[in-house]
Order: C-alpha cells, then sequence, then structure tokens
C-alpha cells in the first residue's frame, strides 16, 4: 500500500480537466447503481471541480489516477462500458464491494495500462479470470478476493495461476481469497516464487490449494504476512517459515495440517499474529517465549496443541488475544499471566488446566474469559472492563461472594454451571443490570429463590438454575407486573422443586423452554403452546406429574423438540407437530392405538419414542413415511400385528429400531435395504416367529441385535458373520437349532463384547477358532473413562444418543445395563446341548467378565486356562458332566464374586484361597467326589486330606467370608424393595449403583428398572478423557442445564445436553 500512502500526500491543486470531467460523468451514466446507497456517484455535480468528487484523485496536472467506487451499490454497466477505459493515467481502481452479478471481469482492463492497484474484490465477478490481467505489468497490489464464493466463483485455469503471475514481477501484494485455483494442484509454490520475488503479503484463503508446502515458498524472503486459510493442504508444516526475517502474520486455520509445529516459528521475533486452529491433526507445545517477542494475537484453538504454558508468556508484553481452546494443555495457568496488562481476550476452555485460576486484577483491558471445562479452582473475580465470564465445568466450589462496582460492571455474560458451588445464590447478581446471560445449573446451590428477583435484569435473555438444591418459587406478588419481567428467549428451571407452571404468558421471545424433573402436576395449560407468540421451538416437561393437556390446545407448528415423557399422562394421544426433529411420549399412560396417521406428523422427527406405555393395536403403516427417522422406539407397549416391511425397506437413516417389549407376532420381513444404516435393533420379548432374514446382512453397521425371548426356529445367524462392528448379540430364549459353525469365517466378530444364546436347541461342540475370533473381548481393560458404553448419537449439534440397554443373568438373576460399557464382556451359553470339552482358548479371553455354560452336555476337566481370566466376575459351570479336580489356577481369579461348579462329576479338594472361602456349599453341591471346605472334610487317609491337614492353620480371611455369606440375603434385600415399590426404587437408585460397583469391581455398569435410553453429553465427564473422576458412569449427579429430561438421581431415558 506505500505507493498510495504517497498518493494520498498530494493535494491536488489545479482544476479537473475538461475531458476528464466528460469521462466522469459519461461513467457515472453508464453505470447502473442504487442512488439510495451511493455516497459518492450520487454526489458527482458537473458544477464542481471532478478532481474533489469523492472517490476521484486527480495529479498535478488534473489527470484523474484514481478512482475508489467501493461500497456503491454498482450492479452493472462496469461490463460493457468503454469509456473507463479512457482514463489512460489512471493508477488505482477499487470497484470492492459491488454487486455486479456473476459477470466476468472485463478484458479491456488491459488499456489501463499504468495501473499498479486493482481491487476488485466481492464485487460479483464470476467464471474465468481473464489473461489481460497479466499485461498490467505495473501492477504492485492486486486484489480478487471473495468472502463469500458465489455458485460459479472466480477461476484460475486458462490462464492458470502461473500464467496470471508471470508478467506480474512487480507485485507487492496478492489477495485471491475464495478464488478456485485447484488447477495449478500443488505447484503453486513453484508458479509464485518463480515469478514474485518482491511479495511482502500473500492471501490465497479458500482456494483449493493442495499440499505440500514446497520449499520454493521460502524464496519469497520478503513476505511479511501469510494467510493459507481453508485449504486441504494435508500436510506438515515447514520450518522455513521461521526463515522469514520480516514475518508478522501467519494464518494456516483449517488447512488439515499433521505432524508437530516447529516450535522455533514460536520464536520469531518480528510475528505478530499466529492462527493455527481448526487443525485437529496438528501437534505440537508451546517453547519458552523470547523476551523481545512481538506477539499480539496466538489462535491454536481445536488443535492437538499439549503440554503446559511457559511462565514466559509474560514476555508477550502485546498479547491481546489468546486462544488455546479444545486442544490437549495441562497443568496450572501460569500466575505470570497477569503481567500481560493489554490482554483484551482469553480463551482456554475445553482443555486439562488444573489449579487455581491465577489472579486477574491487573488485567484492566480483559473484557472476555471463557476457562470452561477444565479442572480448575479457585474463586470469583471482577474487572472493569469484563462482559463475558464463563467458568463452567470446573471444580469450583464453596460460596460466591457479592459482586463488588455493580453500577460501573459491564459484565453480560456469567456462565457458572457444572461445579460444586453451594449457598444461597448472590443478591448482587440481580443488580448486574448489564446482564445477559446467567447460568448456575448443575451446582449446590441452596435456598428459596424467588423468581420475580430477575425483572431488575432488564437484558437478560438466558436464565439456567437448573439441578441443584434450590427451590425456585416461581409465584408473583400482587404488586409486581408481569410485563416488568425481561424477555427471555431460553429459559431452564429443571428440578428447581417448582410445584406449579410460572405463568409465562407474556414471554413473546422465549425459544427454549425446561421444566423437568419437578413436582408440576395436574394438566399442561394451553397457554403454554403460544408460548413466544407460538415459536416455542423447544419444550421439555419430562418428569413431572402431568396427567393431561387442558383443553382446547393447538400445539405450536414451530417445536422441533416436544419431550413429554416420564410423566402419567393419558388420555387423547397429543398429535405431534409436523415439522418436530425431537419427539419423546415415553414412560406415560397412553393406553389407546398408536393414531394411523402419526407417520404424518413425524416426516422430519430425527427421533420419536412411545416407549413404556400400554399403547395396543397395530404399529401403523404411516410410520414408513418418517423417512428422517433416525430413532424410533415403540418398546414396553402392548402393540400386536406383525412388522411392517416398509419401516426397514424405505428408510435408510434409521440407526435404532426397538420394538422389544411387546406383543408382535409374524416374521421379521427380509426387507433390510441395501443401505441398511442400523446400529440397533432390538425386538426383544415378542412373539416373532420365522427365521432370521437373509437381508440382515445389509445391515453392515449392526452393532446391537437382540430377538431374545420370542419364538424364532433357525439356524446360528451365518448371514451375518461378515459384521465386523456386531458388539452384543442375543438369541436368547428362542428355538434355535444346530451348531454354531459358519463355512468360510476366518475372523468373524472381533468386536463382540456380548453374546447370549442361552436357552435354545444348540448342539455340537465348541469351537476354539470361534472363540478366539472374538479379539475384543481378549483386550486388555485399559480404556479411557469417559462416554465407553455404546451408544447412538443423533442431533449432534445438541450432543444427544441414544442409550442402548441389554440384560444380562448373574446367578439366576436378570440385570438391565442401562449403559452397555466398552469394557462389560459377557459369554452364556445355558440350557442347550453342547457337548465335548471346553476349549482351552477361552482362557486367551483376558478381559471376559461373565461366562456361563451351565446346562448342557460339557465333558472333561474344567481348562486351566480358566484362571487367565483375571477380569472374571462370574463363572457358571453347573449342570455339566465336568471330571476332574477344580483346578487351583482358579484360586487367581481375585475378582469373582459368583461360581456355580455344582451338579458335575468333579473330585478332589476344593482349592484353598482367600476368594474361595467367600463361596457357598451351593456352589460345589452335586458332586460327590469334592470335599473341603465348604464342604465335608476330607477322608484323613486321602492325599486331599493330607493336603489339608498340612495346611490346618491357614487363617480363614473372615472379611471374605462375611462377604459371601452376606451376598445372597444383601441381593435379596437390595433387590426386592425394587421390584415391588416403586418409592424405593426411585430412592436407592443411586445406592444400588454404589453398592454393585462393589460386587462387581472394575466395571461401574448400573442395576436399573427399565425406564429409558436417550442420553445426553450432560458433563463434560463423559466427553473428556482426562477427568479422572472416580466414580464417572454415575450419572447421578452429573446433569447439566440443557436438558431434554432427566432428574438428578433417578434413572432416566432423556438427560441433558450441553451447548
Amino acid at each position: 500500500m506505500f505507493l498510495f500512502q504517497i498518493l494520498s500526500i498530494f493535494k491536488v491543486s489545479s482544476q479537473c480537466l475538461n475531458d476528464q470531467r466528460s469521462l466522469l460523468l459519461q461513467l457515472r451514466n453508464d453505470l447502473v447503481f442504487d442512488s439510495a446507497s451511493s455516497n459518492k456517484l450520487v454526489k458527482w455535480n458537473q458544477d464542481t471541480d471532478c478532481c474533489h468528487w469523492q472517490g476521484v484523485e486527480c495529479d498535478d496536472v488534473g489527470h484523474v489516477i484514481s478512482l475508489e467506487l467501493d461500497n456503491e451499490s454498482i450492479r452493472s454497466g462496469f461490463e460493457n462500458s468503454t469509456t473507463l477505459f479512457g482514463f489512460q493515467y489512471l493508477k488505482k481502481l477499487n470497484l470492492a464491494f459491488n454487486t455486479f452479478n456473476n459477470v466476468q471481469i472485463p478484458r479491456g482492463l488491459q488499456n489501463l495500462t499504468n495501473l499498479a492497484y486493482l481491487n476488485l474484490s466481492n464485487a460479483g465477478f464470476a467464471s474465468q479470470i481473464p489473461y489481460e490481467l497479466s499485461t498490467l505489468k505495473h501492477l504492485t497490489v492486486l486484489d480478487l478476493s471473495i468472502l463469500f464464493p458465489l455458485a460459479d466463483p472466480l477461476k484460475l485455469e486458462n490462464p492458470n495461476l502461473e500464467k496470471l503471475v508471470q508478467n506480474l514481477t512487480s507485485l507487492r501484494e496478492l489477495y485471491l481469497d475464495g478464488v478456485d485455483i485447484s488447477a495449478q494442484k500443488s505447484d503453486w509454490s513453484q508458479a509464485l516464487s518463480s515469478s514474485l520475488r518482491n511479495l511482502q503479503i500473500l492471501s490465497l484463503k479458500n482456494c483449493d490449494l493442495s499440499g505440500p508446502l514446497d520449499y520454493s515458498l521460502s524464496q519469497l524472503d520478503s513476505l511479511s504476512v501469510i494467510h493459507l486459510d481453508r485449504n486441504n493442504l494435508s500436510t506438515e508444516v515447514p520450518e522455513f517459515f521461521a526463515k522469514y526475517s520480516n514475518l508478522t502474520i501467519l494464518t494456516l486455520s483449517s488447512c488439515s495440517l499433521t505432524g508437530s509445529f516447529p516450535r522455533i516459528i514460536f520464536q520469531v521475533t518480528s510475528l505478530q499474529s499466529l492462527d493455527l486452529s481448526n487443525n485437529q491433526l496438528l501437534n505440537g507445545i508451546i517453547p519458552p517465549f523470547p523476551v523481545n517477542g512481538s506477539f499480539r494475537n496466538i489462535v491454536l484453538g481445536y488443535t492437538n496443541f499439549s503440554g503446559s504454558l511457559p511462565d514466559s508468556i509474560s514476555n508477550l508484553s502485546m498479547l491481546s488475544k489468546i486462544d488455546l481452546s479444545n486442544c490437549e494443555f495441562n497443568g496450572p495457568i501460569p500466575s505470570t499471566i497477569s503481567n500481560l496488562t493489554e490482554l483484551v481476550y482469553l480463551d482456554f476452555s475445553v482443555n486439562s488446566f488444573r489449579g487455581l485460576i491465577p489472579l486477574f486484577h491487573t488485567l484492566k483491558k480483559l473484557t472476555y474469559i471463557d476457562l470452561s471445562r477444565n479442572s480448575l479452582t479457585g474463586s470469583l473475580f471482577s474487572l472493569p472492563s469484563l462482559q463475558k465470564l464463563q467458568l463452567s465445568n470446573n471444580k469450583l466450589n464453596g460460596q460466591v461472594n457479592e459482586f463488588p462496582s455493580l453500577k460501573s460492571s459491564i459484565l453480560d455474560t456469567l456462565d457458572l454451571s457444572n461445579n460444586q458451588l453451594e449457598g444461597s445464590i448472590p443478591e448482587s447478581l440481580f443488580k448486574l443490570e448489564r446482564l445477559n446471560v446467567l447460568s448456575l445449573s448443575s451446582n449446590l446451590f441452596n435456598g428459596t429463590l424467588q423468581l420475580e428477583k430477575i425483572q431488575t435484569l432488564r437484558n437478560l435473555t438466558r436464565l439456567e438454575l437448573a439441578y441443584n438444591n434450590l427451590s425456585v418459587d416461581a409465584r408473583i406478588s400482587s404488586n409486581t407486573s408481569l410485563s416488568l419481567f425481561p424477555q427471555l428467549s431460553r429459559l431452564n428451571l429443571a428440578s428447581c422443586n417448582l410445584y406449579n407452571f410460572p405463568d409465562l404468558r407474556n414471554q413473546s421471545k422465549l425459544l427454549f423452554l425446561d421444566l423437568s424433573s419437578n413436582h408440576i402436576a395436574g394438566e399442561i395449560p394451553n397457554w403454554i403452546w403460544n408460548i413466544g407468540n407460538g415459536t416455542l421451538t423447544h419444550l421439555n416437561l419430562s418428569y413431572n406429574g402431568l396427567v393431561d393437556l387442558q383443553k382446547p390446545y393447538k400445539i405450536s407448528a414451530f417445536l422441533g423438540v416436544l419431550d413429554l415423557h416420564s410423566n402419567r399422562l393419558q388420555g387423547e394421544f397429543p398429535m405431534p407437530p409436523e415439522f418436530a426433529i425431537y419427539i419423546d411420549y415415553s414412560s406415560n399412560n397412553f393406553r389407546k392405538p398408536i393414531p394411523d396417521n402419526i407417520g404424518n406428523f413425524t416426516s422430519f422427527a430425527l427421533f420419536f419414542s412411545l416407549a413404556n406405555n400400554s399403547f395396543t393395536g397395530k404399529i401403523p403403516a404411516s410410520l414408513c413415511n418418517a423417512v428422517n427417522l433416525q430413532v424410533l422406539d415403540l418398546s414396553g407397549n402392548n402393540l400386536s400385528g406383525s412388522f411392517p416391511p416398509c419401516l426397514v425397506e424405505n428408510n435408510e437413516t434409521l440407526g435404532v429400531l426397538n420394538f422389544g417389549k411387546n406383543n408382535l407376532s409374524g416374521d421379521i420381513p427380509d426387507t433390510f435395504s441395501m443401505n441398511c444404516g442400523l446400529k440397533t435393533l432390538d425386538l426383544s420379548r415378542n412373539n416373532i416367529g420365522g427365521k432370521i432374514p437373509q437381508s440382515v446382512a445389509n445391515c453392515r453397521s449392526l452393532e446391537v441385535m437382540n430377538v431374545g425371548n420370542n419364538n424364532i426356529n433357525d439356524r446360528f445367524p451365518c448371514m451375518l458373520k461378515n459384521s465386523s462392528s456386531l458388539r452384543v448379540l442375543v438369541l436368547r430364549n428362542n428355538r434355535f437349532h444346530g451348531d454354531l459353525n459358519c463355512t468360510g469365517v476366518n475372523s468373524s466378530w472381533p468386536n463382540l463384547q456380548i453374546i447370549d444364546i442361552a436357552s435354545n436347541n444348540f448342539s455340537g461342540v465348541l469351537s476354539p477358532r470361534c472363540i478366539s475370533n472374538w479379539k475384543r473381548m481378549a483386550l486388555d481393560n485399559d480404556e479411557p473413562m469417559g462416554r465407553n458404553h455404546l451408544s447412538f448419537n443423533f442431533l449432534y449439534l445438541n450432543n444427544l444418543y441414544y442409550q442402548d440397554t441389554v440384560t444380562v443373568t448373574i446367578k439366576g438373576l436378570e440385570m438391565e445395563l442401562l449403559k452397555i460399557l466398552t469394557v462389560f464382556t459377557s459369554i452364556d451359553f445355558s440350557s442347550n446341548k453342547f457337548h465335548g470339552k471346553i476349549p482351552p482358548t477361552i482362557g486367551d479371553l483376558s478381559s471376559l467378565y461373565v461366562l456361563n455354560l451351565s446346562n448342557n452336555a460339557l465333558t472333561g476337566p474344567i481348562p486351566e486356562s480358566i484362571g487367565n481370566l483375571k477380569q472374571l466376575g462370574s463363572l457358571d459351570l453347573s449342570v455339566n458332566e465336568l471330571t476332574g479336580e477344580i483346578p487351583n489356577e482358579l484360586t487367581n481369579l481375585t475378582f469373582l464374586s459368583v461360581l456355580n461348579l455344582s451338579h458335575n462329576k468333579l473330585v478332589g479338594m476344593i482349592p484353598t484361597g482367600s476368594q474361595f472361602q467367600t463361596f457357598t456349599a451351593e456352589s460345589y453341591e452335586g458332586n460327590t467326589g469334592l470335599c473341603g471346605f465348604p464342604l465335608n472334610k476330607c477322608n484323613s487317609n486321602s492325599p486331599e486330606a493330607k493336603a489339608e491337614l498340612g495346611s490346618s492353620k491357614t487363617e480363614f480371611d473372615w472379611q471374605f467370608i462375611f462377604t459371601g455369606l452376606g451376598y445372597g440375603v444383601g441381593a435379596a434385600l437390595i433387590i426386592a424393595p425394587l421390584l415391588f415399590c416403586k418409592e424405593w426404587r426411585e430412592e436407592c437408585d443411586g445406592y444400588l449403583d454404589r453398592f454393585l460397583k462393589l460386587i462387581f469391581p472394575g466395571y461401574g455398569f448400573s442395576y436399573v428398572r427399565y425406564d429409558g435410553k436417550v442420553e445426553a453429553v450432560e458433563n463434560i465427564k463423559d466427553i473428556l478423557p482426562y477427568d479422572d473422576d472416580e466414580d464417572e458412569d454415575d450419572d447421578g449427579d452429573g446433569n447439566t442445564g440443557d436438558e431434554l429430561s432427566g432428574g438428578r438421581c433417578t434413572d432416566r431415558k432423556i438427560s441433558p445436553s450441553k451447548d
């Protein structure tokens, strides 16, 4: 820009030449522009000196040398005008930000041979850039960039980039953002370096460039600014960027960069701005900063940078913005950061920072702080310029002090959600008059809050108080007017001990309303559908005591999310809004048939659940019209009839289909689409017969298949032998028969973790090769604890997922796993007709937790290799024909809490060991040749007796003995109340989770009543592997504010979604 800084110094003293005035007036007549938006052309007046017209500059003779007609709303006339090309002395032409409506850049520009500056950016030009521009040899600045490329964007094909710039050797600044340069392929670096040796500024954002960053680029040693953002470079960052001695700005965001970022670039003393954001495969660490660093902006968000921040960050005295969000940084935030007195913007969210929040009181210019989703502790603070303070999902605790300097505060956002803050909510928060967002959800705040306090916050648009120990009093006093309340767009009062609906009839802008997990009973008022003048998009009333909808009612057509699950709704079925994408009426008391035309109201739905009601009749065929469904759950009803074939024939987006626990009959239709996307198919506990259809093999992403407890008469489903994604297979209690051998199988089901084929008529021997294929069961149990359970993701922007469940049987007790942990593994082949020996390869499944081969005809000894199953918690080999002694290796199973070897032909002495001493005689009964504790003592003349005498001084671990004796009684005392008393079920869920974790160490699955399937990423623990909380899978206290349902201490079907 140096040339035009010189030009602007001269003030024209001579008058405009007549021919120049005529050309200018003719140009204005040629151009079609909006005079109401024009600030320059509309003021050109022939009665004044044209050299003083806005947008016009002349030389000292009176020739026009500069035309700046940017932002003049010019629509056309330029492309056909010959007048413009008559300005032979023109050196600067700026037509940026006009609307030329997809016309090509005029070739006549080549006539302006003196042009040194040409700016046609964002002016609506399209198609091929003409070769004639390459003849403008005096150009020093060329800007053809486009912020938002059109359907037919500017492109460089013929000529390509190399031909365009080959004669532009004087070019200092080149801006081609948004221009398609893909024709140059990976040679663009060489094309630039061979011609533009004096280039200082290079901006090629979003140009379809491909990597690598060739070394030839280093020859442009005058470069000071480099913008290559939003290109699919897919390459490593070369070190030669550090050799640019004048480099001030380097931006490479969203370039699919890989490898490790060179540390030396951080130490370039001239570098002021570095943006590497949105390169998730790029890693690196931040080295110590030099004393004379010039950084003003550092943006590394959404990369894989890690390590700790150096204390030397304080050397960056001019730093204004630092964004390290969504990385892998850890350790404490350096206290030296308080020396950055020029800092305005700080975002360290979604990392693993820990320790105290530094003192920011010296940073008087700081306006934006986001430290959310870390493990930070400390107290709140106040800064004079602070506008946004976001500290959610940390470990802040204690009481919140009153805020000082309320009158001068410009704070508009305060997010303290998902911490451990307690006490009452400070009164001073309701005096922050500029507050726009107040989020305090998921803390331990207590006391009673009068909702009418928010009337002082006239600018408030978002209020979230959910999941605390608060009682919100929504009653309005007689001297308070509803019109004084702020107009909210988002209100979350979930789990706030509400007993009545707040009066929200005056809320004309409300879009999001969550009143779930309260004590609201009675009818849903009909005025609720008109909130926000009928524009309410999200309504969650789940987990209340609602029984009906007040009539007459008309559900708003704009509702995208309607969640009414876990109430007592009955009577007339409320037809959902036809544009809704999420509909949940599960766990209510609806008893009538599902309306036949329901499919006409779910054509846009992604999620639709009517589970756990008492719906009768057939599944409506109109549901086949819901072609966007990803989750369809009609389980736990009294539906009859057959499975509509069109449901799996027409819908390729369906990921979860759950018709379990109904009275369906007929066969499973053989109509699964070739592009079947199912991940979960649950048809369990029905009366379905026939065979497993061959077309189910089209569901190549299938993870969970449950057809247990039906009347299916078939052989083993070998059509699934190539399904490498299968994790759970349940065929229990049907009429399956034959052996388990599938021809042509080498590595079937490597991810299988639960297989239950109990109570069928399977026969044959157990194949060692088949068992050895199940690699998932042989993995070490070392997965990071996060959301490591089976689920189906949908509505990604809201982090919602459908939670798979499965029932397992341990010691005759059915347990429903609400979360199928990816580390939980189980084999149940019980109650079949298998014979032969137990394959020794069973001992290779080192992560196996449950093994049940009972009630078969297995023979031979118990394999010693079972002693290798160090994670085994339950072993049942009862009612077989096993012989020999119990291997001493079984004493290595220190997690074993359930053992049943009864009714076999075992002999010898029962091994001694702390864990074996916890089992009662029932574990060994029916084996007449066994002796030793807890059975009768062995004969004194037998070798077993001698061994017993030799160990007679061994002391028993009475803690284990009492544990074993108490197991049966304890289980009965715990389980029975849950079966018969609803209040006890709800109260004891959390305690029982902890109890079962003690019984089954290392696993954290939950025993719950069947009450739901859908959860959301409700706590950072669910998505961040760095969280070291010991109880990461206990959702009891992990709710956040934005919920589609859920209670604090209840088993639930829908759980909160975090923004």
